[in-house]
């Protein structure tokens, strides 16, 4: 059925478009009123919102209202770890009560039948599709291997610094690639379930991209984006995102449709040099809308929107939104994008 607003995937797919197309990472989120406001009703620990598709589609379908030109549905990249026995639950962070840090742990992780375990997620996504009734595209989105693997080694989130990833890392790397083997095939089928269900684009989250060497990312990151995207050809538009690193062209090459890029990247450059091979998404700071003033979002906002010149860029974040960003700023943010014109003077990015 004919989306009623396409404009995200024309972009994704580097078509010229009449306005640059925006969302936002975590757009259903702690920064929206009426999220804490579900929150508080159901009155249900993290883990068991996401099992629950009546509140996760009801919670993925709140940014229509701020005129986003996509959704993404309200989930967690840990939650297909559960069915392979590493059960996270939220308190108020992530917390898994026994790490993988040896080989027996990496071998008593299981495969599993998506479409049997987690029954959730496709209802999830259903019931977001209906509600939507062809009116937006819904994206679908995992975590990286490798970042899954250092939640799963740290036994919670990496923080700034995850000493016993970087250890495993360092000690015994054949052990990590055993690990990111089996977190790549599960992403693999955790996606195909996904696009089975109704999404019309994924995106792969590489969260710890920021914490890891150039050449660690070449061994233990980039590998296993070219084994999920190899295998995802064709059927949906992808999205590759990297936190906060210039690495741009490894990611050109992970096979991906869409780079969603930190404002530690030249967005001109980066369009000039690969713009006639991906399209790109970011590079607005996500604490730049925490604090503000409201020139300064907009200045940023129409700097991004010239220099992606309404083909192949999609305005977004260079990271998910903060939970202290005024409710205001992510509107200003989305109508400045609306009413910047192709032909308007693009001003300098406030970083």
């Amino acid at each position: 059925m004919k989306l009623k607003n396409d404009l995200f995937l024309r972009a994704a797919r580097r078509e010229r478009t009449e306005r640059t197309p925006v969302w936002m990472m975590r757009q259903a989120g702690r920064f929206d009123p009426e999220y804490r406001r579900i929150r508080e009703r159901a009155n249900l620990p993290l883990e068991e919102m996401f099992r629950n598709p009546d509140l996760a589609a009801e919670i993925s379908v709140l940014p229509r209202r701020l005129g986003v030109d996509a959704i993404i549905f309200y989930q967690d990249i840990l939650t297909p770890l559960r069915p392979m026995g590493a059960e996270f639950v939220f308190r108020p962070g992530p917390r898994l009560d026994s790490p993988v840090r040896n080989s027996a742990d990496v071998e008593a992780l299981r495969a599993f039948d998506p479409s049997s375990e987690l029954g959730f997620v496709s209802r999830t996504l259903r019931l977001v599709s209906q509600a939507l009734d062809s009116e937006l595209p819904l994206l679908g989105f995992a975590g990286a291997p490798l970042t899954l693997a250092f939640f799963l080694v740290e036994g919670g989130s990496p923080g700034s610094d995850p000493r016993s990833a970087r250890a495993l890392m360092r000690a015994d790397p054949l052990l990590l690639h055993r690990l990111l083997d089996r977190l790549a095939d599960m992403t693999v089928d955790y996606l195909r379930l996904q696009i089975e269900s109704g999404v019309d684009a994924v995106q792969l989250f590489e969260s710890v991209a920021d914490l890891i060497s150039e050449t660690e990312y070449r061994e233990f990151a980039h590998p296993y984006h070219v084994k999920v995207f190899s295998e995802l050809v064709a059927r949906v538009p992808t999205i590759l995102f990297v936190k906060e690193q210039p690495w741009i062209e490894l990611m050109a090459e992970s096979g991906a449709d869409v780079l969603s890029v930190g404002t530690c990247v030249d967005l001109a450059q980066a369009k000039r040099r690969f713009g006639t091979k991906v399209a790109l998404q970011g590079n607005v700071d996500n604490r730049l809308l925490v604090s503000g003033p409201k020139d300064r979002i907009d200045r940023a906002v129409r700097s991004c929107v010239q220099t992606g010149r309404n083909e192949g860029y999609i305005l977004n974040l260079n990271h998910g939104l903060l939970k202290d960003t005024p409710f205001e700023n992510v509107c200003q943010l989305i109508s400045t994008c609306k009413a910047t014109a192709n032909g308007d003077k693009p001003s300098p990015a406030s970083r």
